[in-house]
C-alpha cells in the first residue's frame, strides 16, 4: 500500500502520465552501485525523444535532499537574470582566507568558479542577490521546497532548501529547452558552463554536489547528455547530424570518507549511460 501511494505521488510530479506506461524501473542498476560500495542511491533518466523515464529506487527519487553544489546552476541563473552578474566574466576578488582548496584561493570569474565549484564565490553571489530576489525566483521556478531560512549564504547546504532527483530532472529539461522563466541568454551561458565533455559521439553536461547528512556523505550529479546521431534527411536526402538529449539526476549516500565521490559518481553515470546504449 505504501509503495502504491509513493508511485501515485511520483507520477503526479512527472510530465507524462502513468497511464502511458512511460516509467520503467531499472532494478539491475543496483549492481552498478554495489560494485562501487554504495547501497543507498537513486538514479532517474529521461529519454526525451521517446518520452521514456527510467528509474532506480523510486522512493529515494521522490525524496528531497539538500541540493549542495548543484544549486550553483540555479544561483548562476538568478545572478544573470538580476544583473548581479552581467555575464559569466564577473570577477569576485579572493577574500584572502585560505580554505585549504588551492583552486579557490584566487580572484576568479563565474565560469572559473563554476568549474571548481568555488563555495565562497557563490556565497557572495547569493548575498548580492539578497533574500527578496532569491525567494522570488525560488517561488517562481518552484525549486524544491523553496525554503531559504535565516542564512542567505548557506541555505542550499544546511538542509533548509531541499529538492528531489525527479525535480532536478525537470529543472534540467526546462533549462535545456529554454522553458525556465529566465532570459535565453542566461540559460545559454549556464548550459555552456555545465559542459564537461565534448567528444565526437556525445556532449556531457553536469554539475556535482557534495554534502553531509545523517547518513554520511551525500553526493549528487545532475545534468544532461546529447548523443550525436547521423542520418539521411527525409527532405534533403543528405547526411544530417542531430543531438538527442537525455536528462539525469543521481544521488547517493556513503559513509566511506576515503571514497573519491566525484570520480565515483561520474563513473557510475557513464556505466548507466552505456548500459542504456546512450554512450558507447
Amino acid at each position: 500500500m505504501k509503495n502504491s501511494t509513493l508511485l501515485i505521488l511520483f507520477c503526479s510530479m512527472i510530465v507524462a502520465s502513468c497511464s502511458r506506461n512511460n516509467i520503467s524501473t531499472q532494478n539491475q542498476w543496483a549492481s552498478i552501485f554495489k560494485a562501487h560500495g554504495i547501497d543507498s542511491a537513486c538514479f532517474e533518466l529521461s529519454d526525451n525523444s521517446h518520452d521514456e523515464i527510467y528509474l532506480y529506487n523510486l522512493p529515494r527519487c521522490s525524496k528531497r535532499y539538500s541540493p549542495c553544489s548543484t544549486f550553483k546552476i540555479f544561483n548562476s541563473l538568478v545572478a544573470l537574470e538580476t544583473n548581479i552578474a552581467l555575464d559569466e566574466n564577473l570577477v569576485i576578488p579572493w577574500d584572502g582566507v585560505d580554505r585549504h582548496r588551492p583552486e579557490w584561493n584566487k580572484d576568479m570569474n563565474m565560469r572559473e568558479a563554476f568549474k571548481v565549484s568555488c563555495l565562497p564565490y557563490y556565497q557572495e553571489i547569493a548575498r548580492r542577490i539578497g533574500r527578496v530576489d532569491m525567494q522570488k525566483w525560488l517561488d517562481t521556478v518552484r525549486y524544491g521546497n523553496k525554503r531559504i531560512g535565516p542564512e542567505i549564504d548557506a541555505f542550499w547546504l544546511n538542509d533548509t532548501l531541499q529538492i528531489t532527483a525527479d525535480e532536478q530532472v525537470g529543472l534540467m529539461k526546462k533549462l535545456y529547452f529554454d522553458k525556465l522563466p529566465f532570459a535565453q541568454r542566461g540559460m545559454r551561458i549556464v548550459r555552456s558552463m555545465m559542459l564537461q565533455e565534448d567528444s565526437t559521439d556525445y556532449k556531457l553536461y553536469f554539475k556535482t554536489g557534495t554534502g553531509q547528512d545523517d547518513n554520511g556523505i551525500l553526493a549528487w550529479i545532475v545534468g544532461f547528455v546529447e548523443r550525436k546521431e547521423t542520418q539521411i534527411g527525409v527532405v534533403t536526402k543528405k547526411e544530417e547530424t542531430n543531438f538527442k538529449p537525455y536528462f539525469f539526476a543521481m544521488n547517493f549516500n556513503t559513509k566511506d570518507t576515503t571514497m573519491d565521490t566525484r570520480a565515483t559518481r561520474i563513473q557510475i553515470l557513464k556505466e548507466i549511460l552505456k548500459e542504456r546504449k546512450i554512450l558507447k
